[in-house]
């Protein structure tokens, strides 16, 4: 079995089991939301907006449409340059202690294999690679505008091809899945993966 990752960021889950699932992946610091419990408690919006402050902060919430509620609530809160959006694949199936699937009947994190979650994460156990490849990536709305990936005919399509392509979940935002691109690709990859040459910038 491999160590666990050392992750210098923050981890962002929605509740105590989705917490125990990922320390047996990584050392670090991992705060539940206690699902919907977020919305109601202004001290820990608080204590994540302090922890903004000195840190980025890696969002990995499940999925399914309230994991993407809670996700978006967090992204709401926080500075859009101190977040590290993470992001589950959709696996249908039925976490072990449950008598039953979830609504949507898709596993959330506390459902996904050990090593899936270690590929997740790895990346993001050097934090002076992942700051700087943040830093220096200049892809923005612009781009999705001009490769068709929003603001027009079939935007949501070629999105969620792109998503699948990447392992995203589809039905992302534009926002979102910039902010997925922008850690997860270089600018030379995603022009790449547009199927365009790469523009100087």
């Amino acid at each position: 079995m491999k160590e666990r990752l050392k992750i210098p960021y923050p981890v962002i889950v929605e509740g105590r089991y989705d917490k125990l699932r990922l320390e047996s992946v990584i050392e670090g610091h991992i705060i539940p939301t206690d699902g919907f419990g977020i919305f109601r408690k202004e001290e820990k919006t608080s204590m994540l907006r302090a922890l903004a402050e000195k840190t980025p902060l890696i969002v990995l919430t499940d999925s399914d449409g309230a994991g993407k509620l809670i996700r978006s609530h967090i992204t709401s809160v926080l500075p859009p340059e101190r977040v590290i959006q993470l992001y589950v694949p959709r696996i249908s199936g039925k976490e072990k202690r449950k008598s039953e699937a979830s609504a949507e009947g898709i596993l959330g994190v506390e459902g996904m294999e050990r090593e899936l979650l270690y590929k997740l994460l790895e990346p993001y156990a050097d934090a002076e690679a992942v700051a700087s490849r943040m830093a220096e990536n200049p892809l923005s709305k612009t781009d999705l505008y001009e490769d068709g990936l929003t603001g027009g005919a079939g935007s949501r399509e070629k999105r969620n091809a792109l998503c699948i392509r990447l392992g995203l979940p589809v039905g992302m935002t534009p926002n979102a899945l910039l902010a997925a691109l922008r850690v997860l690709c270089t600018y030379a990859e995603y022009c790449a993966l547009v199927g365009r040459d790469e523009v100087t910038k």
